[in-house]
């Protein structure tokens, strides 16, 4: 009888329920008035002794409250379970999922990028981290060179100089030391300097760069593909091109267009220094070329009539509700 009982009470504690039937099954098996084992084995002990008698007695009524403590374990999750499914209520309207919309720089990002591909430029991408050479000494801009002092930005490690890029310029020279002209490059990304940060400035913006190279290329080039990106995002707007200084490009310019009874400059562009396109293995008695960059945030400021350029990046859900992808 010993070995029955144990083999009764590890069925007992062996026992999942997958189903409510698995649970009724399981309570008529073993507690069922007629046929139910513990049932049977109460029965059983008539036929022995009554000194056994107590002592099997008391085995067998343990086995009996495993047996109800599993069914009252199981009965509880069970409620729990169908109380969920009664809370809720399939009448109610369902929860609507809020549509999100493009951040206004990246809507402009894409609309200067569909401009550009337009009249044959390529886009391509570049490292937000560089190196010293790529960022600045091939630009132009050797160490301890005062125009350094422009491009002040963030340095990671020395020796050698590992830094967040200032400009996307470096995308122009990784792209002419793989490549042989002619081609025009378009790049879009973050570029970092050590400014303070204000309505009108901010220590990471997004600039859009391009470059075409190729032979005779003129400023007149320059000139035209200008004109037709900024009438392309302002419409009808007056142009200047005010002479400037880049350590890239010479002859340099300032483009500023007249907004709000003022002018307001919103790019540089040049013809791309001889020393430059040589830096890459370029030969600049055949190749000529320009560049213009821009910064996406001020350009955004103008077409979108903000004041503050910090409110790009607070990620207020209202503010960003505004703006929708068509242009």
């Amino acid at each position: 009888m010993n070995q029955k009982i144990e083999q009764i009470k590890e069925e007992i504690k062996c026992f999942h329920m997958k189903t409510y039937n698995d649970l009724e099954t399981f309570r008529i098996k073993f507690l069922g008035k007629k046929k139910g084992i513990v049932t049977i084995l109460f029965k059983e002990l008539k036929k022995i002794s009554i000194h056994k008698r107590r002592i099997y007695g008391k085995i067998i009524n343990e086995l009996k409250k495993e047996a109800q403590n599993k069914i009252k374990v199981f009965q509880s999750k069970n409620k729990i379970q169908n109380d969920k499914i009664l809370k809720f209520d399939p009448t109610l309207p369902g929860k609507s999922i809020e549509i999100g919309s493009r951040h206004p720089l990246s809507i402009l990002k894409n609309r200067i990028r569909d401009l550009l591909i337009n009249i044959g430029f390529t886009y391509v991408d570049g490292p937000e981290i560089e190196d010293d050479w790529h960022n600045f000494t091939a630009l132009n801009i050797p160490i301890f060179h005062p125009s350094r002092d422009m491009q002040d930005t963030f340095f990671l490690c020395k020796n050698p100089d590992i830094l967040l890029r200032t400009h996307t310029s470096s995308v122009q020279i990784r792209y002419m030391k793989k490549h042989n002209p002619p081609f025009r490059v378009l790049s879009i990304g973050k570029v970092y300097r050590n400014e303070s940060i204000s309505s009108r400035s901010n220590f990471m913006f997004h600039q859009a760069e391009g470059f075409y190279i190729d032979k005779k290329v003129s400023f007149y080039d320059l000139k035209q593909t200008i004109h037709y990106l900024i009438t392309s995002l302002f419409e009808k707007v007056k142009i200047r091109f005010r002479p400037s200084y880049f350590p890239f490009t010479e002859p340099s310019a300032e483009v500023d267009i007249y907004c709000n009874n003022g002018w307001l400059e919103i790019m540089g562009c040049g013809m791309i220094d001889p020393q430059v396109l040589e830096n890459v293995n370029i030969d600049s008695e055949i190749y000529s070329g320009f560049a213009f960059g821009l910064g996406i945030e001020r350009i955004a400021l103008i077409i979108y009539q903000m004041k503050d350029i910090r409110i790009y990046f607070d990620n207020d859900i209202r503010f960003l509700k505004q703006f929708k992808s068509e242009f």
